[in-house]
């Protein structure tokens, strides 16, 4: 078998509602299981190429197969070429666009046409990209939390090794802020690096007020204080913040990262995968984090962004963010406060028996 000359002959989606450890809460909704559409892609080799994409609420899952299933005509046949696929795409859909639920579901074919090549190489994708399999330090990330209630969960990620935690805020008022993330910061110590997430929920002035209130607590980012679509409000805050602010998951593009970062909206930058153009768009948006200087870290998606960030110049955290573990027979795994990169391709194998318990 060539394993540069694969080529595409099937492609298949299906819905899952998967349990979460801890439901994400935020200042903007609770999501009190994942909604995910696990992608199976087949070569006439007889070699699978596996992603998975998220898609927050239930509603989307039904229109996200319906697409994915859609797009199997156009890569049957076609090579396991995942930058030549995602230029095909971008021609087709120039006129409707690729953000939504069509970036989202164009990426996760992406991240499984990688994940094919490195299966049929029997190499890791982060090897494939020219990098090594190498850990990638992680930060754990909780949504709002009860200092109280959740205590334990904070201190079990501190034994599980994490030297960075995150939390969200913006449920209620700045009292409200600054008395849990005080509480936080008291559980985990002076030396854990301490992130918050406000999730687009604040008007530019008060966000301004609250960060200002907040910086005394050593905080090593703010993230999406306003809403992510308005970048004179992020770039606004960003001037006016004694904390950095973090952007990027919302970046529909490495386009859009470029403007986000000429007009100044964030310190550092945090694509999400699935959103930014899967494997291949992401090898374009790190080098517009490194000509600027800029941090770059990920946004959930585990398994995949611990092979991307092996090779990106201004690595910065990978996000602990567990979505699909339930789903996988062998769940991603935390060592010392680090992510390993596992192959071949993305190292992903579903538990079928799993999966069937959870179908839609």
């Amino acid at each position: 078998m060539n394993a540069l000359s694969l080529t595409v002959r099937s492609l298949t989606a299906r819905p899952v509602i998967a349990p979460l450890e801890r439901p994400i809460r935020t200042a903007v909704g609770t999501i009190p299981a994942a909604p995910l559409v696990l992608i199976d892609l087949m070569t006439n080799e007889g070699v699978p190429g596996r992603a998975y994409i998220f898609g927050y609420m239930p509603a989307a899952l039904a229109p996200l197969v319906r697409f994915l299933s859609d797009m199997e005509s156009h890569l049957k046949g076609k090579l396991v070429a995942p930058v030549e696929r995602m230029r095909d795409f971008t021609r087709m859909f120039r006129l409707l666009g690729r953000q939504g639920l069509v970036g989202m579901a164009l990426s996760g074919i992406d991240m499984a046409l990688w994940d094919a090549q490195g299966r049929a190489l029997g190499v890791p994708v982060a090897r494939l990209l020219g990098g090594d399999a190498t850990p990638v330090p992680a930060y754990d990330s909780f949504g709002i939390v009860d200092p109280a209630a959740d205590r334990k969960a904070i201190e079990a990620s501190l034994d599980r090794g994490f030297q960075a935690i995150k939390i969200k805020i913006g449920g209620g008022d700045l009292d409200r802020d600054t008395a849990t993330v005080a509480a936080v910061r008291d559980i985990v110590g002076p030396d854990v690096t301490l992130m918050v997430d406000y999730n687009q929920s604040l008007t530019a002035v008060d966000a301004i007020h609250r960060i200002d209130a907040l910086a005394r607590y050593d905080l090593a980012w703010v993230e999406e204080p306003v809403p992510a679509e308005d970048i004179r409000s992020q770039a606004r805050v960003r001037a006016a913040s004694p904390v950095p602010v973090q952007s990027g998951e919302n970046w529909w593009s490495p386009a859009e990262m470029a403007t986000a970062i000429e007009a100044g909206a964030s310190d550092l930058a945090m694509p999400d995968l699935m959103r930014i153009g899967g494997i291949t768009g992401w090898l374009s948006a790190m080098g517009y984090a490194d000509g600027a200087g800029i941090p770059m870290s990920s946004h959930a998606f585990v398994e995949a962004t611990a092979h991307v960030m092996p090779v990106t110049p201004t690595a910065h955290w990978l996000e602990f963010l567990d979505k699909a573990c339930t789903l996988l027979t062998e769940p991603a795994v935390v060592e010392n406060g680090a992510v390993l990169p596992r192959g071949p391709g993305l190292g992903m194998d579903w538990d079928e028996a799993a999966v069937n318990r959870y179908l839609q």
